[in-house]
């Protein structure tokens, strides 16, 4: 696999329905941190590289993650040590407009395990971009989070969200696993 890093995409207060004053709720965003805090702690056991990526959005309507306010902070649950990488992006896609490729560039990083939220938009930009930059892809599909949507009218279940964006992942983009499997096979 060669030398990796644990991406942490966006695990922000906002998307916490136990947080107060949630702005964006996502579908199992609990679970989903609580799987990635355990790959973090090997990620963190191991002394692997580590990049926290969090959304702030300057616009003064946004609807969540506001610029300064405690819901685009990281959540407690995958928090940063202080000497953690925290990459802010103001795009769905990590790489656009920030020092993340060039991070991973000067390491030698050419593996990537992804986990965060949403998976339809930012994990999934991300991934996208990760896989066309070059690098092999994980993603933990239980260390994600979504929410229901709605086409043309009808509602789409964030379970039928989510299977459909790892389906897709593992046809061409990543190697998709969970929590118990990939700690189980981290070192092949």
């Amino acid at each position: 696999m060669g030398k990796k890093a644990l991406l942490l995409v966006d695990f922000q207060n906002d998307y916490f329905s136990s947080f107060e004053g949630s702005k964006f709720p996502l579908n199992n965003c609990e679970k989903a941190s609580s799987n990635a805090s355990k790959i973090l702690e090997e990620f963190r056991n191991r002394s692997l590289d580590i990049i926290h990526i969090r959304h702030e959005n300057s616009n003064a309507y946004a609807p969540f993650f506001k610029a300064a306010s405690t819901g685009a902070d990281i959540h407690k649950s995958v928090e940063p040590l202080k000497n953690e990488l925290v990459i802010t992006k103001s795009f769905p896609n990590s790489f656009l407009q920030t020092k993340l490729k060039e991070y991973l560039d000067e390491k030698g990083i050419n593996s990537l395990i992804i986990v965060g939220a949403m998976t339809h938009m930012c994990v999934d930009a991300t991934v996208r971009a990760a896989k066309d930059f070059g690098y092999n892809c994980t993603v933990v599909n239980d260390a994600c989070a979504t929410k229901d949507l709605e086409f043309e009218g009808e509602k789409v279940s964030s379970s039928d969200v989510q299977r459909s964006f790892m389906a897709a992942f593992e046809f061409a983009y990543a190697k998709v696993e969970n929590t118990e499997n990939f700690l189980k096979g981290f070192d092949t």
